[in-house]
C-alpha cells in the first residue's frame, strides 16, 4: 500500500472511532439524564411547620443584620474565604430489619446532654463522617455517626463516635422523633446536639439526589470560625453554642442566613442554583465551629451522584458573605451550659 494509501486508511480509521467516541458519549449522557429523571425527591424528616422548611424568603430582617454582615466581612468572610462545600457527613437509612448492636459511653461522655440510648442500629456496609466503615479515630475527627429508621420515626445522631468490639461507643448522641414538630428550643435551651448548636444534623444536608430532581425544601448547614461568631450567646432555634470567640456584632450560633432575593444567580451552575436558590426561601443556620462553610451529605448513600450533576466543592465560591443578610430570630440567650432535655 502507499503511503498515501495508507494516510488515508489511517485517517478513515481515525474519523470512525470519533465518530463511535461521540456517539457513546451521547448514548451515555441519555442514560445518565434518564436514570437521573426516575429519582424521586428525598422524603422530609420532620412533620410539615419544622422550623427548617419554613419559606422565610419575606422574613423581617434582624435588626443587626448588616453588623453582622460587615463583623463577619471584616474578619474574613467564609472560613475559607471563598464559600466552599464538605462532602464527608454520611447518612444511613436503617428500617425494622437492620440489626442493632449495643451502644456504649465514651470516655468523656456528655450525659446531661444526651439522650439514653442502649442499642443503636447500624446498617451494613456503612461508615462514619470521613470513613470507609464505622471505626474513626476521635482523636483527630469529629467523627459524626448519623443513622435514620423512619420504621420507627428516629433519628440518631452521635458525635465522637466510633465502633469497638462490636459495640459503637461515642461521647454525645441524641436521638430526635421523626413524628414531632420540634419547638424553637428544639430538645431543651441549654442542651447541645452533635453540632454545637444544638440542632439535628441530618435536616440541614443537602444531597445528589435533591440536586438531581431539582429543588431543596429545606435550610441549609453552615458554619463559620469560632473567632468569627459571637461569644456567650445564642439565637433560636440554636439551644446551645460551642466555644464562639467573637465580638458582640458577630453573628451568634443558630443565626439564620438568607441569600439576598437580588443576587443574579445565573452567574452559578445549574446545580447551585438549585442551592442557591434554597438559601434565598429557607435560608441557612450557623451550625457549628469551623472552616468549610457548607455541607452536603455524602453521596456513597444516595441515588445520584455529585459527578452526575456537576457539582464540585468549589462550584458556590461566587457567593460572597456581604450576598446575604440575616433573618430576625428573637432575642440572643445567654450560655449557662444547664441543660434540661424536654423529652
Amino acid at each position: 500500500m502507499s503511503l498515501r494509501g495508507r494516510t488515508l486508511s489511517i485517517s478513515i480509521i481515525a474519523v470512525v472511532l470519533i465518530a463511535a467516541g461521540f456517539t457513546f458519549h451521547i448514548f451515555a449522557s441519555r442514560v445518565r439524564a434518564q436514570r437521573l429523571a426516575r429519582i424521586t425527591p428525598p422524603a422530609p424528616y420532620f412533620p410539615p411547620g419544622a422550623i427548617w422548611t419554613q419559606d422565610v424568603s419575606h422574613a423581617s430582617l434582624d435588626p443587626n443584620s448588616a453588623a453582622m454582615i460587615s463583623t463577619l466581612a471584616n474578619a474574613g468572610g467564609w472560613g475559607t474565604v471563598k464559600m466552599r462545600v464538605d462532602f464527608t457527613i454520611r447518612v444511613m437509612q436503617a428500617d425494622a430489619t437492620t440489626p442493632t448492636v449495643p451502644f456504649r459511653k465514651g470516655h468523656d461522655f456528655m450525659g446531661d446532654d444526651s439522650d439514653k440510648v442502649s442499642t443503636i442500629p447500624l446498617p451494613a456496609g456503612g461508615g462514619i463522617e470521613g470513613q470507609p466503615g464505622y471505626q474513626c479515630a476521635i482523636d483527630q475527627d469529629d467523627c459524626h455517626l448519623i443513622v435514620v429508621d423512619r420504621s420507627h420515626s428516629k433519628l440518631y445522631e452521635a458525635y465522637q463516635a466510633n465502633q469497638v468490639n462490636g459495640a459503637m461507643t461515642a461521647n454525645f448522641i441524641a436521638v430526635w422523633d421523626l413524628s414531632r414538630a420540634y419547638p424553637p428550643s428544639g430538645r431543651g435551651d441549654q442542651c447541645t446536639s452533635a453540632d454545637a448548636a444544638g440542632f439535628p444534623i441530618a435536616p440541614l444536608l443537602f444531597t445528589a439526589d435533591e440536586l438531581a430532581t431539582g429543588n431543596i425544601n429545606h435550610a441549609i448547614r453552615f458554619i463559620l470560625p469560632n473567632p468569627r461568631i459571637r461569644a456567650g450567646v445564642f439565637v433560636h432555634p440554636a439551644t446551645h453554642a460551642g466555644a464562639p470567640r467573637g465580638p458582640d456584632t458577630a453573628p451568634p450560633y443558630g443565626a439564620h442566613f438568607r441569600l439576598k432575593a437580588s443576587y443574579d444567580l445565573t452567574q452559578l451552575s445549574p446545580a447551585a442554583q438549585v442551592v442557591a436558590r434554597a438559601m434565598q426561601k429557607y435560608g441557612m443556620f450557623l451550625s457549628d465551629g469551623g472552616n468549610i462553610a457548607l455541607t452536603a451529605q455524602n453521596d456513597a448513600d444516595t441515588t445520584a451522584k455529585y459527578a452526575d450533576v456537576n457539582f464540585g466543592t468549589r462550584d458556590l465560591q461566587a457567593l460572597k458573605v456581604t450576598d446575604f443578610e440575616v433573618v430576625d430570630s428573637g432575642k440572643p440567650i445567654r450560655l449557662t451550659d444547664e441543660c434540661k432535655l424536654s423529652h
